[in-house]
Protein backbone atom coordinates (compact mmCIF):
# COMPACT_ATOMS: atom_id res chain seq x y z
CA UNK A 1 0.00 0.00 0.00
CA UNK A 2 1.31 3.45 -0.93
CA UNK A 3 2.19 5.95 1.81
CA UNK A 4 -0.29 8.85 1.99
CA UNK A 5 1.17 12.32 1.49
CA UNK A 6 -0.24 15.83 2.03
CA UNK A 7 1.20 18.66 -0.12
CA UNK A 8 0.85 22.24 1.15
CA UNK A 9 1.90 25.16 -1.09
CA UNK A 10 0.28 28.41 -2.16
CA UNK A 11 1.54 27.97 -5.75
CA UNK A 12 -0.89 25.86 -7.76
CA UNK A 13 1.84 25.16 -10.30
CA UNK A 14 4.34 23.92 -7.73
CA UNK A 15 1.66 21.83 -6.02
CA UNK A 16 1.02 20.14 -9.35
CA UNK A 17 4.73 19.53 -9.98
CA UNK A 18 5.29 18.14 -6.47
CA UNK A 19 2.25 15.90 -6.78
CA UNK A 20 3.46 14.55 -10.11
CA UNK A 21 6.91 13.82 -8.66
CA UNK A 22 5.55 12.13 -5.54
CA UNK A 23 2.97 10.08 -7.45
CA UNK A 24 5.66 8.92 -9.90
CA UNK A 25 7.05 6.72 -7.12
CA UNK A 26 4.74 3.84 -6.29
CA UNK A 27 5.81 4.03 -2.63
CA UNK A 28 3.86 7.29 -2.29
CA UNK A 29 0.47 8.73 -3.15
CA UNK A 30 -0.67 12.34 -2.70
CA UNK A 31 -4.10 12.06 -1.13
CA UNK A 32 -4.71 15.75 -0.31
CA UNK A 33 -3.40 19.23 -1.19
CA UNK A 34 -3.78 22.60 0.54
CA UNK A 35 -2.94 26.16 -0.46
CA UNK A 36 -2.03 27.48 3.01
CA UNK A 37 -1.39 26.52 6.60
CA UNK A 38 -4.95 27.06 7.76
CA UNK A 39 -6.29 24.51 5.31
CA UNK A 40 -3.53 22.11 6.28
CA UNK A 41 -4.25 22.53 9.98
CA UNK A 42 -7.86 21.49 9.46
CA UNK A 43 -6.72 18.43 7.51
CA UNK A 44 -4.12 17.45 10.12
CA UNK A 45 -6.64 17.79 12.95
CA UNK A 46 -8.80 15.07 11.46
CA UNK A 47 -6.53 12.86 9.36
CA UNK A 48 -3.18 11.13 9.72
CA UNK A 49 -0.70 11.27 6.83
CA UNK A 50 2.51 9.31 6.40
CA UNK A 51 4.26 12.48 5.26
CA UNK A 52 3.64 16.19 4.67
CA UNK A 53 5.46 18.47 2.21
CA UNK A 54 5.05 22.00 3.58
CA UNK A 55 5.94 25.33 2.01
CA UNK A 56 7.30 27.98 4.39
CA UNK A 57 6.01 31.24 2.88
CA UNK A 58 2.23 31.24 2.42
CA UNK A 59 -0.66 33.67 3.06
CA UNK A 60 -3.00 33.47 6.08
CA UNK A 61 -0.83 30.92 7.95
CA UNK A 62 2.73 30.16 6.87
CA UNK A 63 4.67 26.96 7.43
CA UNK A 64 6.38 28.08 10.65
CA UNK A 65 3.09 29.23 12.15
CA UNK A 66 1.54 25.88 11.26
CA UNK A 67 4.39 24.01 12.97
CA UNK A 68 3.90 26.14 16.10
CA UNK A 69 0.18 25.40 16.12
CA UNK A 70 0.76 21.67 15.64
CA UNK A 71 3.09 21.71 18.65
CA UNK A 72 0.52 23.62 20.69
CA UNK A 73 -2.20 21.11 19.82
CA UNK A 74 0.19 18.16 20.17
CA UNK A 75 -0.52 16.96 16.63
CA UNK A 76 2.25 14.69 15.37
CA UNK A 77 3.25 14.63 11.71
CA UNK A 78 6.28 13.72 9.57
CA UNK A 79 6.89 17.07 7.89
CA UNK A 80 9.33 18.04 5.14
CA UNK A 81 9.75 21.77 4.54
CA UNK A 82 10.20 23.39 1.13
CA UNK A 83 12.72 26.20 1.61
CA UNK A 84 14.17 28.82 -0.72
CA UNK A 85 17.94 28.97 -1.18
CA UNK A 86 18.37 32.42 0.40
CA UNK A 87 19.80 33.62 3.71
CA UNK A 88 16.25 34.18 4.96
CA UNK A 89 15.16 30.81 3.59
CA UNK A 90 18.07 29.08 5.33
CA UNK A 91 17.26 30.72 8.66
CA UNK A 92 13.60 29.71 8.28
CA UNK A 93 14.62 26.14 7.44
CA UNK A 94 16.70 25.86 10.61
CA UNK A 95 13.82 27.33 12.64
CA UNK A 96 11.40 24.81 11.11
CA UNK A 97 13.63 21.94 12.26
CA UNK A 98 13.58 23.34 15.79
CA UNK A 99 9.78 23.40 15.56
CA UNK A 100 9.51 19.73 14.68
CA UNK A 101 10.03 19.38 10.92
CA UNK A 102 12.03 16.26 10.05
CA UNK A 103 14.03 17.72 7.16
CA UNK A 104 13.78 20.16 4.28
CA UNK A 105 14.21 20.29 0.53
CA UNK A 106 15.45 23.32 -1.41
CA UNK A 107 12.60 24.86 -3.37
CA UNK A 108 13.38 25.30 -7.09
CA UNK A 109 13.73 28.88 -8.32
CA UNK A 110 11.89 28.28 -11.60
CA UNK A 111 9.66 25.76 -13.35
CA UNK A 112 12.53 24.29 -15.38
CA UNK A 113 14.39 23.39 -12.16
CA UNK A 114 11.15 22.16 -10.61
CA UNK A 115 10.69 19.66 -13.42
CA UNK A 116 14.37 18.62 -13.41
CA UNK A 117 15.84 15.36 -12.18
CA UNK A 118 17.78 17.03 -9.33
CA UNK A 119 14.66 18.36 -7.59
CA UNK A 120 12.80 15.11 -8.21
CA UNK A 121 15.55 13.06 -6.56
CA UNK A 122 15.94 15.51 -3.66
CA UNK A 123 12.21 15.56 -2.92
CA UNK A 124 11.76 11.79 -3.08
CA UNK A 125 14.91 11.14 -1.01
CA UNK A 126 13.92 13.52 1.77
CA UNK A 127 10.32 12.28 1.74
CA UNK A 128 11.52 8.69 2.02
CA UNK A 129 13.67 9.64 5.03
CA UNK A 130 10.84 11.59 6.66
CA UNK A 131 8.31 8.78 6.32
CA UNK A 132 10.78 6.49 8.09
CA UNK A 133 11.26 8.96 10.93
CA UNK A 134 10.15 8.50 14.51
CA UNK A 135 7.74 11.20 15.66
CA UNK A 136 6.69 9.49 18.90
CA UNK A 137 9.98 8.95 20.71
CA UNK A 138 10.27 6.30 23.40
CA UNK A 139 11.82 6.90 26.80
CA UNK A 140 15.62 7.16 26.31
CA UNK A 141 17.53 4.06 27.31
CA UNK A 142 20.40 3.90 29.78
CA UNK A 143 24.00 4.08 28.62
CA UNK A 144 25.15 0.61 27.61
CA UNK A 145 28.40 -0.86 26.40
CA UNK A 146 28.29 -2.14 22.83
CA UNK A 147 29.33 -5.58 21.67
CA UNK A 148 32.77 -5.15 20.09
CA UNK A 149 33.59 -8.75 19.22
CA UNK A 150 34.07 -7.81 15.56
CA UNK A 151 36.40 -4.91 16.33
CA UNK A 152 39.74 -6.71 16.72
CA UNK A 153 41.37 -4.66 13.96
CA UNK A 154 40.57 -1.32 15.63
CA UNK A 155 43.24 0.33 17.78
CA UNK A 156 41.91 0.95 21.29
CA UNK A 157 45.11 1.62 23.24
CA UNK A 158 44.50 4.42 25.75
CA UNK A 159 47.28 6.63 27.05
CA UNK A 160 47.15 9.40 29.68
CA UNK A 161 47.48 12.96 28.45
CA UNK A 162 46.46 12.13 24.91
CA UNK A 163 45.95 14.85 22.32
CA UNK A 164 42.40 14.20 21.12
CA UNK A 165 39.94 15.38 18.48
CA UNK A 166 36.15 15.02 18.47
CA UNK A 167 34.48 14.12 15.16
CA UNK A 168 30.69 14.08 14.79
CA UNK A 169 28.47 12.85 11.94
CA UNK A 170 24.70 13.36 11.60
CA UNK A 171 22.03 13.49 8.93
CA UNK A 172 18.21 13.35 9.04
CA UNK A 173 17.11 14.75 12.39
CA UNK A 174 20.64 15.99 13.00
CA UNK A 175 20.14 19.76 13.22
CA UNK A 176 17.67 19.36 16.08
CA UNK A 177 19.73 16.58 17.71
CA UNK A 178 22.83 18.79 17.60
CA UNK A 179 20.97 21.37 19.68
CA UNK A 180 20.86 18.74 22.44
CA UNK A 181 24.59 18.06 22.12
CA UNK A 182 26.70 21.07 21.15
CA UNK A 183 25.25 23.55 23.73
CA UNK A 184 26.05 21.05 26.49
CA UNK A 185 29.74 20.79 25.60
CA UNK A 186 31.79 22.88 28.06
CA UNK A 187 33.71 25.90 26.74
CA UNK A 188 36.98 24.46 28.04
CA UNK A 189 36.64 21.07 26.33
CA UNK A 190 40.15 19.76 25.75
CA UNK A 191 39.82 19.15 22.00
CA UNK A 192 38.62 20.72 18.76
CA UNK A 193 35.39 19.42 17.20
CA UNK A 194 34.84 18.71 13.50
CA UNK A 195 31.30 18.00 12.35
CA UNK A 196 29.58 16.78 9.19
CA UNK A 197 25.84 17.36 8.92
CA UNK A 198 24.29 16.38 5.59
CA UNK A 199 22.86 19.68 4.36
CA UNK A 200 22.85 21.65 1.09
CA UNK A 201 25.17 24.58 0.41
CA UNK A 202 23.87 27.78 1.98
CA UNK A 203 22.22 26.21 5.01
CA UNK A 204 25.14 25.13 7.20
CA UNK A 205 26.13 28.75 7.90
CA UNK A 206 22.69 29.41 9.40
CA UNK A 207 22.87 26.21 11.45
CA UNK A 208 26.34 27.15 12.74
CA UNK A 209 25.15 30.64 13.68
CA UNK A 210 22.16 29.24 15.56
CA UNK A 211 24.27 26.68 17.45
CA UNK A 212 26.81 29.38 18.26
CA UNK A 213 24.05 31.46 19.88
CA UNK A 214 23.06 28.51 22.07
CA UNK A 215 26.50 27.17 23.00
CA UNK A 216 29.40 27.81 25.36
CA UNK A 217 31.87 26.60 22.73
CA UNK A 218 32.38 28.64 19.57
CA UNK A 219 30.56 27.15 16.57
CA UNK A 220 31.40 28.17 13.01
CA UNK A 221 31.33 27.01 9.42
CA UNK A 222 34.73 25.48 8.66
CA UNK A 223 37.02 27.51 6.38
CA UNK A 224 39.70 26.11 4.12
CA UNK A 225 43.13 26.39 5.75
CA UNK A 226 42.03 27.58 9.19
CA UNK A 227 43.84 26.39 12.28
CA UNK A 228 42.04 23.96 14.58
CA UNK A 229 41.61 25.22 18.14
CA UNK A 230 40.32 23.48 21.24
CA UNK A 231 36.83 24.54 22.26
CA UNK A 232 35.75 25.35 18.70
CA UNK A 233 33.24 23.38 16.60
CA UNK A 234 33.97 23.40 12.85
CA UNK A 235 30.96 22.49 10.69
CA UNK A 236 31.59 21.27 7.14
CA UNK A 237 29.95 23.70 4.69
CA UNK A 238 27.12 22.26 2.60
CA UNK A 239 28.53 21.20 -0.75
CA UNK A 240 32.11 20.83 0.59
CA UNK A 241 34.00 17.81 1.91
CA UNK A 242 36.33 18.63 4.78
CA UNK A 243 39.53 16.92 5.88
CA UNK A 244 41.91 17.55 8.77
CA UNK A 245 45.57 17.99 7.83
CA UNK A 246 48.86 18.48 9.65
CA UNK A 247 50.56 21.85 9.42
CA UNK A 248 53.82 21.60 11.34
CA UNK A 249 52.91 20.84 14.93
CA UNK A 250 49.35 22.09 14.37
CA UNK A 251 46.33 20.97 12.34
CA UNK A 252 44.15 22.79 9.83
CA UNK A 253 40.87 22.31 8.01
CA UNK A 254 41.13 21.49 4.32
CA UNK A 255 38.49 21.34 1.61
CA UNK A 256 38.45 18.27 -0.62
CA UNK A 257 37.43 18.58 -4.27
CA UNK A 258 36.30 14.95 -4.44
CA UNK A 259 32.86 14.44 -6.02
CA UNK A 260 29.85 13.54 -3.85
CA UNK A 261 30.13 10.10 -2.24
CA UNK A 262 26.86 8.24 -2.54
CA UNK A 263 25.22 11.57 -3.30
CA UNK A 264 26.66 13.14 -0.13
CA UNK A 265 28.79 16.28 0.00
CA UNK A 266 29.93 16.74 2.71
CA UNK A 267 30.57 13.08 3.48
CA UNK A 268 31.48 11.94 7.00
CA UNK A 269 33.58 9.03 5.71
CA UNK A 270 36.04 11.47 4.14
CA UNK A 271 36.30 13.49 7.35
CA UNK A 272 36.82 10.44 9.58
CA UNK A 273 39.32 8.82 7.22
CA UNK A 274 41.44 11.99 7.05
CA UNK A 275 42.06 11.84 10.82
CA UNK A 276 44.24 8.77 10.27
CA UNK A 277 46.97 10.98 8.81
CA UNK A 278 46.97 13.49 11.66
CA UNK A 279 49.04 13.83 14.81
CA UNK A 280 46.14 13.32 17.19
CA UNK A 281 46.59 10.42 19.60
CA UNK A 282 42.91 9.55 19.69
CA UNK A 283 39.68 10.42 17.90
CA UNK A 284 36.40 10.44 19.79
CA UNK A 285 33.93 9.64 17.00
CA UNK A 286 30.23 10.34 17.45
CA UNK A 287 27.48 9.09 15.11
CA UNK A 288 24.03 10.62 15.49
CA UNK A 289 20.63 10.18 13.84
CA UNK A 290 20.48 9.81 10.07
CA UNK A 291 19.61 7.67 7.06
CA UNK A 292 22.14 5.31 5.52
CA UNK A 293 25.59 4.33 6.72
CA UNK A 294 27.81 7.39 6.20
CA UNK A 295 30.62 7.41 8.76
CA UNK A 296 31.01 3.66 9.16
CA UNK A 297 33.70 3.07 6.52
CA UNK A 298 35.58 6.16 7.59
CA UNK A 299 35.67 5.09 11.24
CA UNK A 300 36.71 1.55 10.28
CA UNK A 301 39.57 2.97 8.22
CA UNK A 302 40.55 5.44 10.96
CA UNK A 303 40.51 2.71 13.61
CA UNK A 304 43.28 0.83 11.80
CA UNK A 305 45.60 3.83 12.14
CA UNK A 306 44.60 5.60 15.36
CA UNK A 307 43.12 4.91 18.75
CA UNK A 308 39.37 5.60 18.53
CA UNK A 309 36.50 5.81 20.97
CA UNK A 310 33.16 5.49 19.21
CA UNK A 311 29.87 6.80 20.61
CA UNK A 312 26.55 6.03 18.87
CA UNK A 313 23.16 7.57 19.59
CA UNK A 314 20.68 4.98 20.78
CA UNK A 315 17.73 3.81 18.69
CA UNK A 316 15.03 5.18 20.97
CA UNK A 317 16.23 8.78 20.74
CA UNK A 318 17.04 8.78 17.00
CA UNK A 319 14.70 10.39 14.50
CA UNK A 320 16.08 7.89 11.95
CA UNK A 321 18.12 4.96 13.26
CA UNK A 322 20.32 4.39 10.22
CA UNK A 323 23.85 5.73 10.63
CA UNK A 324 24.12 4.73 14.33
CA UNK A 325 22.80 1.26 13.51
CA UNK A 326 25.36 0.82 10.73
CA UNK A 327 28.36 1.65 12.91
CA UNK A 328 26.97 -0.46 15.77
CA UNK A 329 26.52 -3.46 13.49
CA UNK A 330 30.10 -2.97 12.26
CA UNK A 331 31.15 -3.88 15.81
CA UNK A 332 33.26 -0.85 16.68
CA UNK A 333 30.98 1.11 19.01
CA UNK A 334 32.25 1.63 22.57
CA UNK A 335 29.13 3.26 23.99
CA UNK A 336 25.48 3.53 22.92
CA UNK A 337 23.84 6.48 24.65
CA UNK A 338 20.59 8.44 24.60
CA UNK A 339 20.79 11.82 22.88
CA UNK A 340 20.53 13.57 26.25
CA UNK A 341 23.76 11.82 27.36
CA UNK A 342 25.90 12.37 24.25
CA UNK A 343 27.58 15.62 25.36
CA UNK A 344 28.25 14.23 28.83
CA UNK A 345 29.81 11.09 27.30
CA UNK A 346 32.00 13.15 24.97
CA UNK A 347 33.23 15.30 27.86
CA UNK A 348 33.92 12.24 30.00
CA UNK A 349 36.15 10.78 27.29
CA UNK A 350 37.95 13.99 26.35
CA UNK A 351 38.18 16.02 29.54
CA UNK A 352 38.53 19.78 29.98
CA UNK A 353 41.55 22.05 29.93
Amino acid sequence: MSLEILVVDDSALLRRVECDIINSDNKFKVTDTCKDGLEALEKLRTKKYDGVVLDINMPRMDGLELLQQLQKEKIKANIVMASTLTVEGANEAIKSLELGAIDFVTKPSNIIEAKGDAFKKALLDVLYAATKARVHLKKPSLVVAADKTAAASVNRLKKPGQNKIIAIASSTGGPKALQSVIPKIPADIDAPVVLVQHMPAGFTRSMAARLNELSKVQVKEAEDGELLKKGVVYIAPGGKHIVVKRKGAAHVIGYSDMPPIGGLKPCANIMFDSLGQTGFDEAVCVVLTGMGADGTNGILSLGKKKSVHVIAQDENSCIVYGMPRAIYEAGVVDEVVALSKVAETITKNVGVK
